[in-house]
């Protein structure tokens, strides 16, 4: 018998703080479980194992992820447009730690072609447009913007940089100074 209140969305919701609290490879159908004083088996019903768990944890996060950026770009362009965007995935990484680690889940090709994450590339892609850049080097750019996101974001959160200074804001802002300029400038191939 399904225990009345839960349902597929409050179960991946609960497990996307409970990944936020003790990190997304902490996640597990029975981790989950105790969190609601259920049995296991009750919450098969809702998701098939730990990984469809966790898939659509990884699916929820590109989805906020995708609203907040839409959301940060509106009618900016440019330069503004990149630290807009860049700063969206660094707060929410900084917010959700766990949920930042579950965007970065490798989806099949199907359920990545259905998911969020199409729209964070065209988001990127429309960046891109203000800095006219055709293909391939737009690829190029996205991958190098996605690279120094992720890896900056990565280390930031490890404790990479808390060792010296200057504060991570101020380097973050010339990081995000240097991007612009490089995409001004891109090199010829």
């Amino acid at each position: 018998m399904v225990r009345v209140g839960l349902t597929t969305e409050r179960l991946v919701r609960a497990g996307a703080e409970l990944a936020d609290e003790v990190g997304f490879d902490e996640v597990t159908v029975s981790a989950l479980a105790r969190r609601f004083d259920v049995k296991v088996a009750s919450l098969y019903s809702h998701v098939r194992n730990s990984q469809d768990l966790r898939t659509r944890i990884a699916l929820l996060a590109l989805e906020e992820l995708a609203d907040r950026a839409s959301e940060a770009l509106a009618g900016r362009a440019g330069k503004d447009a990149l630290s807009a965007l860049a700063n969206v995935y660094r707060d929410y990484a900084h917010e959700h730690p766990g949920r930042y680690a579950a965007a970065q889940l490798r989806l099949d090709p199907e359920t990545a072609a259905a998911s969020a994450g199409v729209r964070h590339a065209r988001m990127t892609r429309a960046i891109l447009r203000g800095y006219d850049l055709a293909e391939p080097d737009r690829t190029h750019a996205v991958r190098l913007l996605g690279s120094v996101f992720h890896g900056y974001v990565s280390l930031e959160l490890g404790g990479g940089f808390s060792h010296s200074a200057p504060d991570t804001d101020e380097t973050w802002t010339r990081v995000l100074d240097a991007l612009d300029a490089l995409l001004r400038t891109w090199p010829a191939a």
